[in-house]
């Protein structure tokens, strides 16, 4: 059974840090690349990193690149995604993503100002 466990949420200061984890179950971790999405209320859902199988390879949008940071470990089957000097509108449910395979529940961000 696929599963995603992440974890790593909670509250945070304007121009704080935050890391979020994701093991990953059910299924070859290492046959596929990593994503991480992140929608806010009343917006559209946004990928913010993703990383190649062996995690040699990422890719960022505008908006978070030079602050996030995704990794991964293939032997714990787990994905990281380390965000600093994170903003008010950073806030958001963090997801992580498996393309074809599946997503977690989600865990939410919140950034006081």
């Amino acid at each position: 059974q696929v599963q995603f466990l992440e974890s790593g949420g909670g509250l945070v200061q304007s121009g704080g840090s935050l890391g979020l984890s994701c093991v990953a179950l059910g299924f070859t971790f290492s046959d596929y690349a990593m994503n991480w999405y992140r929608q806010a209320p009343g917006k559209e859902r946004e990928l913010v990193a993703t990383n190649s199988r062996a995690g040699d390879n990422t890719v960022y949008p505008d908006s978070v690149h030079g602050r996030f940071t995704i990794s991964r470990d293939n032997v714990k089957n787990t994905a990281y995604l380390q965000m600093r000097n994170l903003k008010p509108e950073n806030a958001a449910v963090y997801y992580c993503d498996v393309t074809q395979i599946g997503r977690g529940q989600g865990t939410q961000v919140t950034v006081s100002s």
